[in-house]
């Protein structure tokens, strides 16, 4: 039986909609909107993005930042009607416009609901990263199943967990893990940054949203300080979000530690490829700096508030994702309370002190990342696309 025109048409030049939420969102959808492109020249994309989007010709009805908050925070409640404003909008513009797929881009709070709205509408849907309900919130579950209609997953453990909820899923790999070169250039990173082979170079990454700077970035600089009084020749050097690098500058300013920091606008994997060391937010950076195969002290502090709710829901001992993936602690966390910066220090000079004295447990933690690395390594725009297909001419 032949196709119906219309449906011919949208595989052809499908209209896709697409709401990510933050950096991280941006730059797996960037990844994405290449692949299909590849696939339909013709595509049209539209929604909410950022600039990794716009460069694949993504149209930002409103910037990715608009969505970006931190926790369960005042900051939420100060700006929740200003989310759900935009969510309302959005849905109903694209109930008008109808477009042939959405895709939410992690974001789940967001766009699940988003989601499931247009579903019941019959616009197909697709959710790119499965929340991690293998974490914390397993009540998603229930929520993923009603708003969508196939999960690409970045992790190979998820699509069976899915399934065993009526969930489709499809594993596509992690796009950074072909982003990210299996070996990295060290040598050459470090002539980009004015850095000498000799030097030693510790990385501070404190966020890639207003709230994480806020509470992370002072506590990290006065860490900083106190591994320079033990080693003074060490150097600093920290990758900044264009928005956000006026905050990081002043909290700089605030420890001290002006003088001693090279800040940057942006460049955070050629900081991470010539590193020896990384202090460095909990988030989707801490993947990057395993698939980098880099030592790090992973941190953490939020609101008091939000980390009770959080942390009441948490499934898994583990916070940081390369020790999610693991199944143990192969770098430190510290979460919270037990994130001072006498403590980050600490951990920071262990891995140092290991360059020099322990050279096997840098080498078996460099192992363990290699094997990581290959396990997510994986076409994962074409797979994206074929799944992404299946769904439109289901």
């Amino acid at each position: 039986m032949a196709q119906p025109p219309d449906a011919c048409d949208a595989v052809v030049a499908p209209k896709i909609a697409l709401v990510a939420g933050e950096a991280s969102g941006d730059l797996l959808a960037g990844l994405l909107l290449g692949g299909m492109e590849a696939r339909w020249p013709a595509m049209q994309s539209y929604g909410i993005g950022g600039p990794q989007m716009v460069r694949q010709g993504f149209t930002a009805w409103w910037p990715h930042h608009k969505l970006s908050v931190h926790g369960f925070s005042w900051e939420l409640l100060r700006r929740y009607r200003e989310i759900v404003g935009i969510r309302s909008q959005l849905r109903m513009r694209l109930l008008i416009e109808k477009p042939d797929l959405f895709i939410g881009v992690d974001a789940p709070d967001f766009n699940l609901a988003l989601e499931a709205d247009l579903k019941a509408a019959g616009v197909k849907t697709v959710h790119f990263v499965s929340p991690s309900v293998w974490a914390w919130r397993p009540e998603r579950l229930e929520k993923i199943r009603r708003s969508v209609d196939h999960v690409l997953c970045i992790f190979p453990f998820e699509p069976e967990l899915l399934a065993g909820y009526g969930v489709s899923a499809t594993y596509v790999g992690h796009p950074l893990a072909n982003v990210i070169p299996l070996n990295p250039d060290r040598a050459a990173a470090r002539r980009a940054l004015g850095l000498r082979d000799e030097d030693a170079v510790v990385a501070l990454l404190p966020g890639s949203r207003k709230g994480e700077i806020e509470h992370l970035a002072l506590r990290f600089f006065r860490a900083a300080a106190l591994v320079k009084h033990v080693r003074p020749a060490i150097k600093f050097i920290v990758p900044a979000v264009l928005g956000l690098q006026p905050l990081i500058e002043a909290a700089a300013r605030k420890s001290g530690m002006a003088e001693h920091v090279q800040i940057l606008t942006g460049q955070s994997h050629r900081v991470l490829a010539a590193c020896d060391v990384t202090l460095i937010a909990s988030g989707t950076a801490t993947l990057e700096a395993a698939l980098f195969k880099r030592p790090m002290v992973v941190a953490y502090h939020m609101g008091w508030l939000s980390w009770k709710l959080m942390n009441r829901k948490r499934l898994q001992p583990w916070v940081a994702l390369p020790n999610i993936l693991c199944h143990e602690f192969v770098v430190p966390e510290l979460l919270q309370e037990a994130a001072t910066s006498e403590a980050l220090a600490r951990e920071v000079l262990v891995w140092l002190d290991a360059k020099a004295q322990n050279p096997a447990k840098i080498e078996a933690l460099q192992s363990t990342f290699t094997a990581l690395h290959h396990e997510l390594r994986r076409d994962t725009a074409t797979l994206a696309t074929d799944a992404i297909q299946k769904v439109l001419q289901s």
